[in-house]
């Protein structure tokens, strides 16, 4: 692999309990792609304080310094390899994080029906809000980019799992680089490249060897505050999804 020159970095933009991992786990099984794993998590975790599942051992495990974090993002990839996925969670960039960083990237946005993103989230956590979900930090991010005149591909979670195939063709023309059907299968189980905390989310994608065909979230019924923040999040996915990647 060549060492010396800048790796393309892609920086996929999501909420929680999205396909994000799988996602993650589709460009690692390139064979010319490094990846990271929501490398502000422990930022995010130490600043708001909030009980995540194996909160003290993901602010141990990880970098507490958000401009350490970003330096480390901007620099080499792992390992010289050519190309470098970024699994980003839009909640982790908090309001006193400066933005001017993520411009050098190449950034996608990953959206989810609020209604499957809430259902799913709160297996894990019981209480939930708008800001937790991400949809409101991603349209913020969407319009940040467009005014730079960097508009990202905006790539719906259920429109992809329909074919898969036909949306990384597409995402890998964009980045300029050469699809594989590598992306398309891999082998189940944990990665070294997994978060820490994945014993707490990634059950279902350890268990996986591809995409899995999407779920209507039609049927879905939500009660209480779990309701109100899906309904709350509605508008921000369907401005978004009007803007998605059609293929």
């Amino acid at each position: 692999m060549n060492t010396t020159a800048a790796p393309l970095r892609v920086a996929m933009w999501s909420g929680p309990r999205n396909i994000s991992t799988a996602m993650m786990r589709a460009w690692e099984n390139r064979g010319d792609c490094a990846v990271s794993d929501e490398p502000l998590y422990a930022h995010y975790l130490a600043h708001t304080g909030l009980d995540h599942p194996a909160r003290d051992e993901v602010i141990a495990d990880g970098e507490t310094d958000w401009r350490k974090v970003v330096d480390a993002l901007l620099g080499p990839a792992p390992g010289g390899a050519p190309v470098w996925y970024q699994k980003h969670m839009t909640h982790h960039l908090l309001p006193h994080m400066g933005r001017d960083w993520i411009a050098g990237l190449r950034n996608v946005l990953l959206i989810r029906d609020p209604r499957q993103v809430v259902a799913s989230y709160v297996k894990s956590r019981a209480e939930v809000t708008a800001q937790d979900i991400g949809l409101p930090q991603q349209v913020a991010l969407y319009e940040e980019l467009s005014a730079r005149g960097q508009p990202p591909p905006v790539i719906d979670a259920g429109d992809f799992l329909r074919a898969p195939e036909s949306h990384l063709r597409a995402l890998c023309d964009w980045l300029g680089i050469g699809f594989t059907p590598r992306m398309l299968a891999w082998p189940a189980g944990p990665r070294d490249s997994d978060g820490i905390w994945a014993p707490h989310w990634y059950a279902q994608v350890w268990q996986s060897t591809g995409f899995q065909p999407p779920n209507d979230a039609t049927w879905l019924t939500l009660d209480g505050t779990a309701g109100q923040v899906a309904h709350q999040c509605r508008e921000d996915y369907e401005a978004l999804r009007a803007v998605r990647l059609r293929v």
